[in-house]
């Protein structure tokens, strides 16, 4: 953590004179507004509004972050396990970490962290024994670690890179360019640059890629993201050079994604509103890029996926007449949907991801959660399964039409990562890489249950825990959930969940309607008037841990980050008896505001909006964890976790939140909120600052949870 400078020391002194005061801290005490908002003809009050100012450019704010750090810090230093706690984790992450190698022209390409580095390495290969070559490292760009490489694009034939550059965790990237033979940078620079990866022209002369308008010096990090176009860059030229290839002047919340077809004839234009998997195709021929787009498929009804070609054949993943998706040929001279072909169709299990190499269709599928893949060939024809062991995931399956191997990884709870290499003519995997980690795997095992909502609904969650466990109803136990969005939870590995088990603890991952573990209907029940199903999803789930005796409410503690951040807020306001610890990390705790920043306008998509429609605000305001917050409530021991410069879900979420909580608890119970500098979201944390965070998350709950636990083997 950077350390308070004087100026702020100085307003936090004539700002937060009087504190709150529980059992074992004192807390800040924060100044409150006059601000009450008309929704519907509901007033809803709002004192902390001035929480949302940004904390560069308000000095107030900055104050308050200062004064809520120092009482923050200064409990989580105090707790005796902390330093002991960090040792073990370090010595844990102390291994080297590889992703899944790609074939990017002449050479193989993958990352590389070799234990503690802050940021991974990119390096090449010219063959999978030959020794690795460094092509970019970014723990050269800064001194704390907080610029990361974020996002690359190798052209055709593998002579360039253009690459991400991500300043503190921000959303914004800088682009540039990269001769990968010389490893020599080009001129090329470009800018304003977020939810977006460039795509190369196949001979490499450029490449298209979209950007929003330069944003006024003060809102970067804040304003509404708004007016993004697509451009055409010739390598050589600057950025105001680029030609405009696509806009929608009257649409200014439509985005963009573009990728030149492989064969190199087309650009297919991908067009999103929000985080719905709901897309308008357009494309255009590369040989007459200025010419209008042709509107292909979808008016933002259904998720068209674009997989690849053949000529003027288009292949798509949809959910278009199947909830769990399937994947269709599109002839763009007849693309009305009577003339699609089916290529795959839909199955019991959801249709996650599906790559198109080698002329074979890697298909991922859930099953309850966990990654099966099949292989099939353009015909739609069955080859074969891939092989995997136990319940984990696994990523990758990356390549090209001509390729004759892919590469993936493989990993569980307690099952550090393994890299293959698979053999596509004879679907063979050869265990290229398997991380050594600090542990014994066959220590701990893994198993799902299933748990009865409120409605009876059945909810997966995975246990993972030491063998041997006792049930007895005393183990801490760390329940996690997300629930939304349309994103699964699949079993993978983690070295702060490790030290977890190794304290002893039982982690729970509870797999909540509004996530992607079983198709749209599965997320459709856990978005906007449906969102309480979620809550009840992770109630029901904390309520099986206790009555099945594999913890109690004082030994329970609930973890969620992001949209699981609003679940953790969520359920401890709804229900602060039945946890005794929340860790909410970066949370969105105002949904009536919500959407008035940054990325927040695409997440209407799920949670609905509370300005433009009265049964949506009613339901928002009905679980807005900052509005739920009742004076004179005993809630459980609160981490809040969150960045100064998190430009996804804006910090004066958690701040607000935090506010409150400390205005309205009663009791011993410490809730605190810490406050990341140079941070966003959490992509591109350097290594020091997860370490430091972990630790403090842990101290936290063996402090508050009242464990007893022997330290961590290894030290």
């Amino acid at each position: 953590m950077r350390r308070v400078d004087a100026w702020n020391g100085l307003w936090a002194s004539i700002l937060f004179t009087a504190v709150v005061t529980g059992a074992d801290v004192s807390y800040p005490a924060t100044k409150t507004v006059e601000q009450v908002d008309d929704y519907h003809g509901t007033k809803v009050a709002d004192p902390y509004r001035w929480l949302e100012d940004d904390v560069r450019t308000n000095p107030d704010v900055a104050a308050w972050v200062a004064a809520q750090n120092e009482v923050t810090f200064a409990y989580l230093k105090d707790i005796p396990e902390r330093q002991a706690l960090e040792q073990r984790l370090t010595k844990l992450w102390n291994y080297e970490k590889f992703s899944a190698p790609s074939k990017q022209g002449p050479r193989y390409v993958f990352y590389k962290n070799n234990g503690l580095q802050n940021q991974f390495v990119l390096y090449t290969q010219e063959t999978l024994t030959a020794e690795p070559q460094v092509l970019i490292d970014p723990n050269a760009w800064s001194k704390d670690g907080t610029v990361a490489l974020s996002g690359t694009a190798f052209s055709d034939d593998g002579k360039y890179l253009i690459y991400g550059v991500q300043d503190a965790g921000s959303d914004w990237r800088t682009w540039k360019v990269l001769n990968v033979e010389t490893k020599e940078h080009l001129a090329d620079e470009l800018h304003w640059i977020k939810f977006n990866t460039p795509t190369w022209l196949k001979d490499g002369s450029g490449f298209i890629y979209a950007r929003y308008p330069e944003p006024a010096a003060d809102a970067a990090f804040q304003s509404l993201n708004l007016n993004q176009k697509v451009y055409l860059h010739k390598l050589g030229t600057p950025q105001s050079a680029d030609h405009l290839l696509f806009e929608q002047p009257d649409h200014p919340e439509w985005g963009y994604q573009a990728e030149v077809t492989e064969d190199g004839v087309y650009v297919v234009i991908t067009t999103w509103v929000g985080t719905d998997d709901k897309y308008r195709v357009y494309y255009k021929s590369v040989s007459d890029l200025l010419a209008p787009a042709t509107h292909l498929v979808g008016n933002f009804d259904h998720e068209y996926s674009f997989i690849g070609n053949d000529d003027g054949v288009f292949y798509f993943k949809t959910d278009r007449e199947a909830p769990k998706k399937r994947v269709v040929a599109i002839n763009i001279e007849q693309p009305a949907p009577e003339h699609w072909r089916e290529v795959i169709a839909t199955r019991s299990e959801v249709l996650d991801e599906v790559h198109l190499l080698g002329d074979q269709f890697f298909t991922t599928y859930l099953k309850d959660a966990v990654t099966q893949v099949r292989v099939v060939n353009t015909a739609g024809e069955f080859l074969r399964d891939v092989q995997f062991e136990g319940l984990g995931s696994a990523s990758g399956f990356g390549g090209k039409r001509d390729a004759t191997e892919t590469f993936y990884s493989y990993s569980s709870f307690a099952t550090p990562p393994s890299i293959y290499r698979y053999d596509l003519q004879t679907g063979e995997s050869t265990l290229l890489r398997r991380a050594n980690v600090d542990m014994r795997p066959e220590d701990y095992e893994t198993k799902q249950v299933f748990v009865a909502s409120q409605d009876g609904t059945k909810v997966p969650m995975f246990l993972t825990y030491k063998k041997g466990l006792e049930l007895n109803g005393q183990q801490p136990t760390l329940l996690y959930g997300y629930g939304g969005f349309n994103i699964p939870l699949t079993p993978g590995f983690s070295v702060s969940r490790v030290l977890w088990l190794e304290l002893g603890g039982v982690y729970a991952v509870a797999n909540l309607r509004g996530g992607g573990e079983y198709g749209e209907d599965w997320h459709r029940a856990g978005t906007k008037l449906n969102k309480q199903n979620v809550f009840d999803d992770f109630i029901a789930c904390a309520e099986w841990l206790i009555a099945e005796k594999y913890t109690s409410s004082k030994k329970l503690a609930i973890q969620g980050g992001s949209n699981g951040g609003l679940l953790v807020g969520a359920c401890i306001t709804q229900r602060p008896d039945l946890y005794a610890a929340a860790l909410p990390a970066v949370g969105v705790m105002d949904m009536l505001r919500f959407h008035r920043f940054t990325a927040g306008r695409f997440w209407v998509d799920d949670y609905g909006s509370a300005d433009n429609n009265a049964e949506e605000f009613a339901a928002l305001h009905a679980y807005s964890p900052y509005h739920n917050l009742k004076p004179g409530t005993s809630y459980p021991a609160t981490l809040v976790t969150t960045a100064d410069t998190d430009d996804r879900v804006v910090p004066g979420h958690s701040f607000k939140f935090a506010a409150r909580l400390q205005a309205n608890h009663v009791g011993p119970n410490p809730v605190l909120i810490r406050i990341e500098t140079r941070a966003g979201h959490g992509s591109g944390k350097p290594t020091a600052k997860i370490i430091e965070e972990t630790a403090d998350q842990m101290a936290f709950l063996v402090k508050v949870l009242q464990m007893t636990p022997p330290l961590p083997s290894g030290q």
